[in-house]
């Protein structure tokens, strides 16, 4: 093929346990999935989504740039569905087969830009889909972790806890989330699918350290590097 310039490389992730890399096509983040509030009632319809740019994945070690144009950029620990054979109209009770493995994301927000979108109606695109912005640990396959269903989900920042919850929480759980995608888009193999983050969001600076995990799964940390 006669390009008029090399082809960027093709993004990927680690994967636990191999020398082998899990290629990333596009990259799927859900709304609101985890309830903020004691007595908050089940939404009747499935969370909103958005997507970032695959150039937004970079593994989730060492540093992690504060981005420009912020003032709030902002954490959020999510398990990470990778999909390993795709599909359109999926039945939530064949989800399961289309997931290759799981691992630990940060779906980071410049959460300033973000209220701003919101009050305005405009895209997300701002304030999700920057540099940097979708972290992920390791793959780990199902045939290690199967399909984890509970499990404590965490993050703290300088040794600090700021979000702590169990994935028996997410409201709706992975495989409607998947058959819900499938709806909408032609799923491919490759894609990852960022599926909520629990109460506990907050700001962050230059210097901090975020260590996040997920029980039987894995642990990820960065350290936040000062704005160039």
């Amino acid at each position: 093929m006669d390009y008029v310039f090399p082809p960027a490389p093709q993004i990927s992730l680690a994967i636990d346990g191999s020398d082998a890399r899990f290629p990333v096509a596009r990259v799927f983040c859900i709304g609101r999935n985890y309830r903020w509030s004691p007595n908050e009632a089940r939404p009747s319809k499935m969370p909103a989504w958005f997507m970032k740019p695959a150039t937004a994945v970079v593994p989730a070690e060492g540093a992690l740039p504060y981005p420009p144009d912020t003032a709030e950029f902002c954490h959020e620990v999510e398990l990470v569905v990778a999909i390993g054979r795709g599909g359109r109209d999926i039945d939530a009770i064949d989800a399961a087969s289309h997931i290759w493995g799981y691992a630990v994301g940060l779906d980071m927000t410049r959460r300033d830009l973000q209220q701003l979108a919101r009050r305005a109606g405009d895209p997300w695109e701002p304030s999700k889909a920057f540099d940097c912005s979708a972290p992920c640990g390791p793959i780990v396959p199902v045939a290690t972790c199967g399909h984890p269903r509970a499990g404590s989900i965490r993050l703290a920042v300088n040794r600090v806890p700021r979000q702590q919850d169990d994935l028996s929480g997410l409201l709706f759980p992975v495989p409607e989330l998947v058959a819900m995608l499938s709806r909408s888009v032609t799923l491919m193999p490759g894609d990852l699918v960022f599926t909520g983050t629990p109460v506990g969001v907050g700001a962050l600076q230059s210097g901090d350290v975020i260590d996040a995990s997920i029980g039987g799964i894995g642990e990820v940390s960065m350290t936040v590097t000062a704005p160039e």
